[in-house]
């Protein structure tokens, strides 16, 4: 007896099919969903899609937010912050897995945003970012100011009023977002833009209105902490209300806590400086004028006790003259004793010389009879004679005689020339 084959009351599915239907299933039931979880794995890709997990106790979901779903809340999205994702669900046939595709991202509550601000900000001020030695003194009486803000909106309308009020200035404005996707951005090429300038701002205002923590993101930015930090030019940070922080007010070299009172830090008041100024001119005046009129009465005093010019001056005069006779009488005395000297240095000097004189000439005789004495023309006298060759060199042997060829004979009255077995006269 034969079996037949059962026949299935299920279709069959291939693997293509059985996904896609899934795909439909999910999609369908999860088309918007809102999910709570912490972030896990964070890879930012260079095409500009972020892909992460959401993890709790039990589970984790993958998530993928693509290049310009989250953009505006980049920030959010760091490992270990809890999040609360908007998006749908998904599946991914190739891998068999589920995920959902994020839209849009916000911190679960103030708390974890505020981790990740104070964790930062430890960062930031470990480098030396936040030290006040680093901070430059703001100017007097700034020429230009460059302000950084939105361009619209009652931030900048406040700032250029109170400006006006107290002192009027030139004012460069820098329009930026202040919130939202590429804000940071914009702030930080205002700031580097204000710094590169050939003729720079002498003061620049980084201002925004007030919001929540997440509004002001944008200034707990590293890259526009950075930004002010590094800037030449001195910089008031005006961020929100009173009691809002950013990491911006910890890096500028002034925080005002309103953008009114930032400009009121910028500048003094016009007429107080006028009003100061006039004071001070009148104190001066006072204490000059009250200062020549003590001197005055000094001296007057001084010209009381002093006697008449013309009598002091007739009293030096004669002075001089009786100065002047007795060197008069001095220079004669002088003469007189200088024409004794001479004579009398004379009278004493001739004698001795004629003296020495006579002894002079007398040695001088002795010693010329005793060289005449000396003289080889007395010897020669004697009958002696002397040979010379004809260079005038002295023969003295015989030997030398056979060499010469001419030869000089010297008699005390005359010279007689010779030649070798001759004479020559």
């Amino acid at each position: 007896m034969s079996t037949l084959p059962l026949i299935s009351p299920l279709p069959d599915y291939t693997v293509t099919e059985l996904s896609l239907a899934l795909k439909r299933s999910v999609e369908g039931g999860f088309s918007h969903v809102r999910v709570r979880g912490e972030v896990s794995g964070l890879k930012r890709h260079s095409s500009g899609h972020t892909y992460f997990a959401l993890k709790d106790q039990d589970a984790v979901l993958d998530g993928v937010c693509w290049r310009g779903s989250c953009e505006g809340s980049s920030h959010i999205l760091q490992d270990g912050l809890e999040v609360i994702a908007t998006g749908r669900l998904t599946t991914y046939p190739g891998r068999s897995k589920y995920q959902i595709v994020v839209t849009g991202i916000e911190a679960a509550g103030e708390g974890a945003l505020q981790k990740l601000l104070e964790d930062l900000k430890k960062k930031l001020a470990a480098e030396g970012l936040f030290s006040e030695a680093r901070k430059k003194p703001l100017p007097f009486l700034p020429q230009t100011i460059g302000i950084i803000t939105s361009p619209t909106g009652a931030v900048i309308r406040d700032i250029l009023h109170r400006l006006s009020d107290r002192f009027p200035v030139s004012v460069l404005l820098w329009p930026v977002a202040v919130q939202g996707e590429g804000a940071a951005a914009q702030v930080v090429t205002a700031l580097q833009g204000f710094n590169g300038m050939a003729q720079k701002p002498d003061l620049l205002i980084v201002a925004r209105g007030g919001g929540s923590l997440e509004d002001l993101w944008t200034f707990n930015e590293e890259a526009v902490v950075r930004a002010i930090a590094a800037s030449q030019i001195p910089v008031i940070s005006a961020i929100g209300h009173e009691t809002d922080m950013t990491l911006a007010d910890f890096a500028a070299d002034k925080r005002a806590p309103t953008p009114t009172a930032a400009a009121e830090f910028a500048v003094p008041v016009r007429s107080q400086l006028a009003q100061q100024l006039g004071q001070t001119h009148l104190r001066l005046t006072t204490l000059l004028g009250h200062t020549c009129s003590l001197y005055e009465s000094r001296l007057a005093a001084l010209r009381r006790g002093l006697p008449s010019l013309g009598s002091w001056v007739e009293e030096r005069a004669q002075r001089v003259d009786d100065v002047y006779e007795r060197l008069q009488k001095a220079g004669k005395r002088l003469c007189s004793h200088q024409e004794m000297l001479c004579t009398h240095q004379t009278q004493r000097l001739l004698p001795a010389l004629k003296a020495l004189m006579e002894t002079a000439q007398h040695r001088f005789g002795t010693q010329g009879q005793l060289l005449e004495s000396y003289s080889y023309t007395r010897t020669l006298e004697r009958g002696f004679a002397f040979v010379t060759a004809s260079d005038q060199t002295l023969i003295a042997s015989k030997a030398q005689a056979s060499l010469a060829q001419e030869m000089s004979i010297h008699f005390y009255d005359g010279v007689v020339k010779v030649r070798a077995g001759s004479t020559v006269t």
